[in-house]
């Protein structure tokens, strides 16, 4: 029976790699789109997201199975609990490739980057992409190094992020309203997905170490 569940627990960890390996490359055609304002690309992140939930959906019953049938106690209790956020998390980032990409659509043919900010949101994007990748990483090797890279990466958007609404909201604006609605949005979502990648990694951090660090703001 403790082999079956560890098979179980094995399983689980590799859908969430999966999970992230299709976050990754959701963020990654979004961001793409979204700079180079290609609708084509926008639409195949769009269509791709149910891959994403379902995938999510499925994991997270397997989880639930796992409590039902082997009633897990003490660090594999946390494995698979965790697990259920984790997933949580992945389908949130997704999600938010997903709004990313919808931008893209509504503004096409126009460019969904106001003038002025094209290289903060490439900055951004590039970020948000490095980051996606190494969470990715790190749910499959649990390299806790990966860890703070990832969390150096966020601080780095939330940087950025503060210097878009900085520029917004500045006196040598002179984006319409529109344009305001679209660099404040995008660039809201660039900054959750990086927090949504901070809370995994903490989590895979207190799976690893049994120590919590820091609040988990992005749940």
């Amino acid at each position: 029976m403790r082999e079956v569940f560890q098979q179980s627990l094995d399983e689980v960890r590799v859908r969430l790699v999966e999970i992230s390996e299709l976050v990754s490359e959701a963020i990654e055609k979004a961001t793409k789109a979204f700079g180079m304002s290609d609708v084509a690309l926008a639409e195949e992140v769009i269509d791709n997201d149910p891959v994403i939930d379902e995938k999510a959906v499925a994991l997270d019953e397997l989880a639930i199975d796992i409590l039902a049938r082997q009633q897990p106690v003490a660090s594999d209790l946390r494995t698979v609990v965790s697990a259920l956020r984790i997933s949580a998390s992945l389908e949130r980032m997704g999600d938010i490739a997903e709004h990313i990409a919808q931008l893209t659509r509504m503004r096409f043919p126009d460019r969904a980057i106001p003038k002025g900010l094209k290289g903060t949101f490439t900055k951004m994007g590039e970020i948000d992409v490095n980051v996606a990748h190494k969470l990715t990483r790190l749910l499959d090797t649990r390299d806790l190094e990966l860890a703070e890279e990832i969390r150096n990466e966020d601080d780095k958007l939330d940087d950025l992020h503060v210097a878009v609404f900085e520029k917004v909201l500045s006196d040598s604006w002179q984006g319409e309203a529109g344009a305001t609605v679209d660099a404040t949005l995008a660039s809201r979502y660039h900054e959750r997905f990086g927090d949504h990648a901070v809370s995994v990694a903490k989590k895979i951090v207190y799976l690893a170490t049994g120590d919590w660090v820091g609040s988990d703001d992005a749940d």
